[in-house]
């Protein structure tokens, strides 16, 4: 059966198809196996006489059956609040099938899962391998992953390494998402551009663009502009302010603090595609706001010129 352990009968048409002459690629194409589970089979279970099936699976059998059972693992989850241990397991268990489901690799979602269900939302790599029961290379390298998604973070206690997942992981997932989506739109539009929206090609380009440009307008609701509400302001001020601004400068003309001035900029330098086609940059001076000309195409920028005209002012 594809995917599950060798058979007698696997064994004995991988050693037929040794005889034959047959590589490794091939006998695993024709068994639907990856390569290296064939080369690691022949490998380990051929004697001085070459590969035998009925040896080879004789081998195999005992030497599973002289591995130790792995013991169950303590939950990570106490039950200081009178839970039904059983069924916080279940519920991991679940809680990690539904995000492999989504295209999760599974041992990611398996540390996820376990972080989750932990009232702390803290653990160590020994804990997190002992939990799930797996080495701590495969925790290390999960740990990677999910750090590159926005998923968890590290700090240190003392020399030990731990593994958060906090409350602010939906707002961090929901910035990746948003930036991931503007990449999309970014690298759509080059296409369309290079490609010629008149061509069916560049035409499914700027398709593709509009419809990440589209996830992102529903994504930017308004729930999500109280979180970027003094990025926009800050951006706004700058605009009517018409130059360079210190963050204390702006801060005295918000009535703000500084340090709420300074956590708005770098929103919208982290982010700049939450003021859509205006974003800020930073110099001796200060900060200034400026047009995002990523939005413009080559040609449009040749149109436009060097330097676009100051947008007219609204009548008052």
């Amino acid at each position: 059966m594809p995917g599950g352990r060798l058979t007698l009968e696997d064994r004995r048409l991988i050693a037929a198809w040794l005889k034959d002459g047959l590589g490794y690629a091939e006998i695993a194409r024709r068994l639907g196996r990856p390569t290296s589970t064939i080369s690691r089979e022949v490998a380990r279970n051929s004697g001085q006489s070459g590969y035998r099936a009925d040896e080879a699976s004789r081998v195999t059998g005992e030497r599973a059956r002289r591995r130790k059972p792995l013991s169950r693992a303590a939950p990570v989850v106490t039950n200081g609040y009178g839970r039904d241990l059983e069924a916080v397991r279940t519920f991991e268990t679940d809680f990690a099938e539904m995000m492999v489901a989504t295209g999760l690799p599974r041992m990611m979602s398996r540390v996820l899962a376990c972080l989750s269900v932990s009232d702390e939302g803290v653990l160590t790599a020994a804990e997190l391998a002992r939990r799930l029961q797996v080495s701590p290379a495969s925790i290390s390298h999960a740990v990677r992953y999910l750090e590159t998604q926005a998923l968890l973070r590290r700090e240190r206690d003392g020399r030990r390494e731990q593994y958060v997942i906090d409350d602010e992981m939906p707002q961090r997932v929901w910035a990746e998402s948003v930036r991931a989506n503007q990449e999309w739109i970014k690298i759509a539009r080059q296409g369309a551009e290079v490609l010629g929206t008149s061509t069916p090609a560049g035409a499914r380009m700027d398709d593709l663009s509009r419809f990440h440009a589209r996830i992102n307008e529903v994504m930017l609701d308004d729930r999500v502009a109280v979180y970027v509400g003094d990025a926009v302001t800050a951006l706004a001020a700058l605009l009517h302010a018409g130059r360079a601004l210190s963050s204390p400068a702006l801060a005295d003309a918000l009535g703000w603090p500084v340090e709420r001035v300074s956590d708005a900029l770098r929103v919208a330098q982290e982010y700049p595609h939450v003021a859509g086609p205006v974003t800020v940059v930073s110099g001796g001076e200060g900060y200034r706001a400026v047009a995002l000309v990523e939005r413009l195409t080559v040609a449009q920028l040749g149109l436009l010129g060097s330097r676009a005209p100051a947008a007219e002012k609204s009548p008052t």
